[in-house]
């Protein structure tokens, strides 16, 4: 009986804890978070990268060319139509960021993913609310190892993209 009460309070609980969850994406869906590291060697700079992306495909003549054919790609380019989410490395050389994606199919299955302007919520190891800047742009996965890199991104202390 006992073992019955404690499995529902914990079904209960992730119930809870999921709602949670999703009403905070609701309300700042274009979010970066670290990921704490595993283990000894804690090297890499691992965030979690959350954005909305994508527009209506049926208003959308093309916003793609491939191979000289432009087509509507779900999911990508501007708007706030689908919940996009992966793991990203952050490196900085000099004044160039880059993002790295870690997970090979988080953004897309695609062989590119035609990335938006996003201003990413993020909150610095001191407490302070910033923002992780994405230019829009088109990335092109890896061939070797599978995986996009972003570039051109900047901090700053207000949003310099409107997330639309």
């Amino acid at each position: 009986m006992k073992s019955k009460v404690i499995i529902k309070i914990i079904l209960m609980s992730s119930l809870f804890l999921g709602c949670q969850k999703q009403v905070a994406f609701d309300r700042e869906p274009n979010r970066l978070i670290p990921i704490p590291e595993q283990g000894e060697a804690k090297t890499a700079n691992i965030f979690g990268l959350w954005i909305l992306a994508g527009h209506d495909g049926s208003k959308c003549p093309g916003c793609i060319t491939i191979a000289g054919h432009t087509t509507h790609q779900d999911c990508q380019g501007h708007g706030n139509k689908c919940r996009k989410s992966s793991s990203v490395t952050l490196q900085q050389i000099g004044t160039d960021i880059t993002a790295t994606t870690t997970d090979t199919f988080g953004l897309t299955s695609e062989d590119f993913f035609l990335m938006p302007d996003r201003s990413l919520n993020y909150t610095d190891e001191k407490g302070n609310r910033i923002f992780l800047n994405i230019p829009g742009q088109m990335a092109y996965r890896d061939t070797t190892t599978l995986q996009f890199t972003f570039t051109g991104l900047f901090f700053s202390d207000t949003a310099a993209y409107s997330n639309n």
